[in-house]
């Protein structure tokens, strides 16, 4: 069987949720017995997102590889079964790099090197590498970010005109646009989606189909004007509502609009009946749960909701599979330190977490949230950085090392409790050096985290510089700070609790990006667990 392509395309603005439709489509086709596989394909210079800022770009998404990727990825892994690699998410700067690279060594024999054919021949390897990620690929789903009229879209755009060319009845193209409802005239508005598909097809790409997203449910004739100016089939112009409960609707309202099935039909693929009743499921949970906890999320980044993407949704997996609603606090770390009464600051919340992060801001402010969740015995979650504050904490205020600290905040401590990785003494480079994707932890028996996990053995992905000081173990131990899991062969702390607390562990790796809304990470299940034993006082 060839493999069939699927293109999805962004029109009028961006923040459509292109990623959430892509995977939401890649999952419904997975539930027709299809293997897929997903690419996202970034118009921006920067080589990966590894040194972008999180107010910018929103979080870094690490695959097992070791790859710093898009958040779109985490969507993909969410819903899909999809192979997750290097080869799932290539940007310009990385096709860019890879050509000049070509050219400064002689490989194209002294021609000119153009954006065509060059660029596009590489970026249409791309798709073909993304293809041969694994055995048995039978769909490809490439999202193309930004959009369409971007000036640094161009070459992708272009990339994929010839890539149908050349694949002529193996692919299509799903172009997401903006459908807005003007409020002081009252109407709808389709002259911007007419725009956006006029500008692909002058490139020479012309829409499979259309899918609306708007606000409400749009009239029959609004989408016989989009089909008639779009030259698009009636049935083939799809509205994608905003959601009212969660993201997790997506993909039933699409199946119930029968995207999946016309998907099928265009690719000259095997149309087959499909079970959503794990999905409706969540759903069902969602709006009918027993109960609701508050979380409190203290961090640097809080204001943007998407740097900690993969923390929510994976605090959200964890409820769902309670059958809890979970509420979101979001805490400014830096506030903490500047209202100096930790609890005015941060009380109400039925558990904590610290996520990852880097750099000074907000150091102190995380400091006294774990201090605080430590001796109110509050459940608590360090996360990477979160797991370093956490230790940090225990041992200036536990452990009396009184002057206590990480490196990366003073250099110069007589404490490094948390120290530079070994190997990144000497790296100049902020780009692609940290401790990067999976590594096996050996996870000692008689711990919460053994009995969390239920296993011996845990693989979790990593994106850090920093570690715990093994010179100190002996020391906190004594003081009641267990480190429960080891890093394989090297013995560095991957896993660390509090032995007369609840709940209060931390983890250097980030077990977010393994978590899924039907199969959430065993540590977000359980501090969700620990948050409802603490609002029902069962801590004692």
């Amino acid at each position: 069987m060839k493999r069939k392509y699927i293109f999805f395309t962004g029109g009028v603005c961006s923040s459509l949720g292109k990623g959430l439709t892509a995977a939401s489509i890649g999952m419904l086709l997975e539930k027709k017995g299809l293997k897929i596989a997903m690419l996202k394909l970034d118009p921006y210079l920067n080589v990966d997102p590894g040194t972008m800022n999180p107010f910018q770009h929103g979080e870094v998404y690490v695959t097992d590889d070791g790859a710093e990727t898009d958040l779109d990825l985490g969507h993909y892994y969410r819903y899909t079964n999809s192979p997750l690699t290097r080869a799932s998410n290539a940007t310009s700067g990385q096709i860019y790099n890879t050509v000049i690279k070509r050219e400064r060594r002689g490989d194209y024999l002294g021609n000119t090197v153009q954006v065509i054919p060059h660029i596009t021949d590489e970026i249409k390897q791309r798709i073909l590498e993304c293809s041969k990620q694994e055995k048995g690929i039978e769909v490809v789903l490439v999202e193309i970010g930004g959009t369409v009229g971007d000036i640094e879209s161009l070459p992708f755009l272009e990339a994929i005109r010839q890539f149908r060319y050349e694949h002529k009845d193996d692919c299509i193209n799903v172009h997401l646009t903006y459908v807005p409802f003007i409020k002081a005239a009252g109407e709808v508005k389709t002259k911007p989606t007419q725009h956006s598909v006029q500008s692909l097809r002058q490139i020479g790409i012309f829409p499979d189909i259309i899918l609306c997203r708007c606000e409400k449910s749009l009239h029959s004739s609004v989408k016989d004007k989009i089909s008639l100016f779009c030259n698009v089939p009636r049935k083939a112009v799809i509205e994608e509502v905003d959601v009212k409960n969660s993201i997790y609707e997506v993909p039933l309202e699409l199946h119930k609009q029968g995207i999946d099935g016309m998907v099928c039909e265009l690719l000259g693929l095997k149309e087959k009946s499909i079970d959503l009743k794990e999905w409706e499921q969540i759903l069902e949970t969602i709006l009918h749960p027993k109960g609701t906890i508050t979380v409190g999320i203290v961090g640097k980044y809080v204001q943007h909701q998407d740097a900690y993407k993969s923390i929510f949704e994976a605090l959200d997996h964890g409820a769902i599979a309670a059958g809890y609603k979970i509420q979101f606090k979001r805490f400014e770390a830096d506030k903490i330190q500047e209202k100096g009464d930790v609890e005015s600051a941060i009380k109400g919340c039925d558990g904590y977490l610290v996520p990852g992060g880097f750099g000074e801001r907000g150091w102190e402010g995380k400091i006294q949230a774990a201090k605080y969740c430590r001796e109110n015995k509050i459940p608590y979650f360090g996360v990477c950085l979160g797991m370093q504050v956490m230790t940090v904490e225990f041992a200036r205020n536990a452990a009396k090392i009184e002057d206590a600290n990480s490196t990366e905040i003073d250099p110069a401590t007589k404490n490094p409790v948390i120290s530079l990785l070994s190997e990144q003494r000497d790296v100049q480079d902020m780009g692609g050096t940290m401790r990067l994707g999976a590594a096996k932890c050996v996870i000692s028996k008689n711990t919460l985290a053994h009995k969390i996990y239920k296993k011996d053995f845990t693989n979790e992905r990593h994106r850090h510089r920093y570690e715990f000081n093994n010179e100190y173990m002996e020391l906190l131990k004594k003081a009641g700070f267990l480190v429960s899991g080891k890093l394989e062969d090297k013995g560095l702390c991957e896993i660390a609790e509090i032995v007369d607390h609840p709940w209060m562990i931390g983890v250097q790796f980030h077990p977010e990006f393994q978590s899924k809304p039907i199969s959430p990470h065993p540590l977000f299940r359980s501090f969700v667990e620990a948050m409802i034993q603490h609002k029902e006082g069962k801590n004692g």
